[in-house]
């Protein structure tokens, strides 16, 4: 069996994440307090009690994911448990690369912490959407943002799997964009909660940042194969990661390519890290044939183990 880590991303976040980990597993709690002490707010406050809705806001919804999925790569490590490949959605790419030894700990959660702060401050003031389009082919998509973005900007800011696309921009483009979409045969439009438009060109100043950021921090080559948002694949030789990265904030997830990607090469487990079984779902629309399993919980961490060292027997 090849086996990969996909890693969830913001959205997947709700309250009481991780705290049964934290309680019951040493290397998931380590992990996560070596995070909580880069932050300058309380990751135990905001991840298992989320006062006043803090993990909606996007500044404290990244590092506390960051936490959350490097305590479960350092709990399944210690259990000998590593991947042959790995890739996260949007944020989790960054948890991808914590686990295909990039950065270390403290490194990856400030620049999570940036990155979330410079998100938000992109979007500040601006009145944005986001539309999950089903049943519509991503060509066809792509002409209706263009026809409307005569009003805006509006683009294609995820492609997750076959049959669900996502597109985000300025407000008035993106209802102009659904509208059209209905019109063209899409079986469904549906506006999605999110605090700006993320993974489109309205994302430059939060990439600008970003690279500025990196040209301070050493990233490593990855140790595993890693499928990146903005390639739909893995990088190839003499790609910058930092460059990867600033792509990845202010262009579309493809996603859909990069479980296509992993499968041609040979992977046909994954085992998806975070809250929620978002990834899996696109797994199983994607590349049905791929065995999946998810790790949330403890209990869901300790079978995994289990079943897993089982069959390496």
């Amino acid at each position: 069996m090849k086996l990969a880590f996909l890693y969830a991303g913001q959205g997947s976040q709700k309250t009481g994440m991780g705290r049964d980990l934290y309680e019951g597993n040493e290397a998931f709690r380590q992990t996560w307090d070596r995070a909580n002490a880069c932050l300058d707010f309380d990751l135990n406050t905001a991840a298992f009690e989320n006062p006043e809705d803090m993990l909606l806001q996007t500044r404290y919804t990244q590092p506390a994911l960051l936490a959350f999925a490097a305590g479960v790569t350092e709990a399944l490590k210690e259990q000998g448990i590593q991947p042959q490949a790995a890739a996260g959605l949007s944020l989790g790419e960054y948890s991808a690369l914590y686990g295909a030894g990039c950065f270390d700990l403290e490194t990856a959660v400030n620049t999570v912490a940036l990155r979330g702060r410079v998100m938000e401050q992109a979007a500040q003031g601006m009145e944005s959407a986001m539309v999950a389009v089903l049943g519509m082919e991503r060509e066809e998509l792509q002409q209706v943002c263009l026809e409307a973005g005569k009003q805006g900007v509006v683009e294609i800011c995820n492609d997750n799997c076959p049959g669900q696309i996502v597109i985000s921009g300025e407000k008035e483009a993106v209802e102009k964009a659904a509208a059209l979409a209905k019109e063209r045969g899409a079986k469904r439009c549906m506006p999605l909660k999110v605090s700006g438009p993320f993974h489109t060109s309205l994302m430059a100043p939060a990439g600008d940042a970003l690279k500025a950021h990196f040209q301070t921090i050493r990233l490593s080559e990855p140790k595993i194969p890693v499928y990146f948002n903005c390639k739909g694949g893995r990088k190839e030789a003499g790609e910058d990661l930092g460059d990867l990265l600033v792509r990845q904030v202010q262009t579309g997830v493809r996603f859909r390519e990069s479980l296509l990607a992993m499968e041609r090469d040979g992977v046909d487990t994954v085992l998806e890290i975070g809250p929620g079984k978002t990834l899996s779902g696109f797994v199983k629309k994607t590349a049905p044939n791929m065995k999946i399993y998810q790790v949330e919980t403890l209990c869901q961490l300790e079978e995994f183990v289990k079943e897993w060292k089982g069959a390496a027997q």
